[in-house]
């Protein structure tokens, strides 16, 4: 590119001497301190092929983004790992947090089993939002195909709801609608209702933005789009150098850009349910 451009090349080895100047940087932004209250956490991974050992291997990329309390998205870490295991996410959450992050009040992520493990073990006072779009995907995978279309109806009218016990009772009108039908459906919905529903208990401003990954799903797309070009990194460091670098212009430009949330609301909802509960102790 920069022959054709300005008329002059350069070596493989000036690149990678030029690229690993990024490194210090990467570092410095994966190692920061976390001063901020982020209330609201989205975490989501994703897998990636590396050379190591002489071998091409798949490595998963863990990234968590926050809420801070100005109403701006973060990139709070990365992480990547060799699965995506309970281990490797009690290790990411626990760099999280000795760089600061802690009383987080809701956790957004899939119903990947290590994951959800971990995020009971680390983030105990936190409550855990199961993405309602990945939930619509394990119930629509139990379904026989002719009932779908209908079923997808049903659930947004759920996801919807204005409470949580209208959201019930739509759960239950489901249920009668696939009873005898779709059994195995029925479980699932049963078993993860209370999960996928958990963003009820913040204010309805809130709920549309959290109840899903969608805006971490959105990062993902970015960072496969740079990596479908070069399919197999050649080493993890140089997964750290591209994904880091990816990053760290993203959180700028949310950082610096238009606020995802106005979170006054957000705090007196807070403050008004620690009165009433003080109030309702003494």
């Amino acid at each position: 590119m920069t022959e054709e451009l300005c008329g002059q090349s350069f070596s493989k080895s000036t690149v990678s001497v030029l690229c690993k100047r990024l490194d210090p940087i990467i570092e410095a932004f994966c190692n920061r301190s976390l001063l901020k209250h982020y209330p609201f956490v989205i975490i989501d991974a994703l897998y990636l092929k590396a050379r190591e050992d002489a071998r091409v291997r798949s490595k998963g990329l863990l990234i968590a983004q926050g809420l801070s309390e100005d109403g701006h998205r973060e990139i709070l870490g990365f992480q990547v790992s060799d699965s995506e295991s309970e281990t490797s996410w009690n290790e990411f959450f626990a760099s999280l947090k000795r760089r600061g992050l802690e009383n987080v009040d809701l956790v957004v992520s899939d119903n990947h089993k290590g994951l959800v493990k971990a995020v009971g073990k680390c983030f105990q006072n936190a409550t855990w939002q199961r993405c309602q779009t990945h939930f619509s995907r394990n119930v629509l995978d139990k379904t026989p195909k002719r009932l779908q279309p209908k079923l997808k109806e049903l659930l947004k009218v759920m996801y919807d709801a204005p409470d949580l016990a209208s959201a019930r009772t739509m759960c239950n009108r489901i249920i009668t609608e696939l009873e005898g039908k779709a059994s195995k459906a029925i479980d699932v919905l049963e078993t993860g209702f209370d999960d996928v529903m958990a963003v009820m208990s913040l204010p309805l401003k809130y709920r549309r933005r959290l109840r899903t990954t969608n805006s971490i799903e959105r990062l993902n797309e970015e960072i496969r789009r740079r990596e479908r070009v070069i399919r197999i990194f050649p080493n993890v460091e140089s997964v750290i150098r591209l994904i880091g670098a990816l990053l760290i212009e993203q959180d700028e430009k949310w950082s610096t850009g238009r606020k995802y949330f106005d979170m006054s609301d957000y705090y007196q909802f807070i403050h008004d349910c620690k009165t009433k509960s003080n109030h309702i102790a003494a």
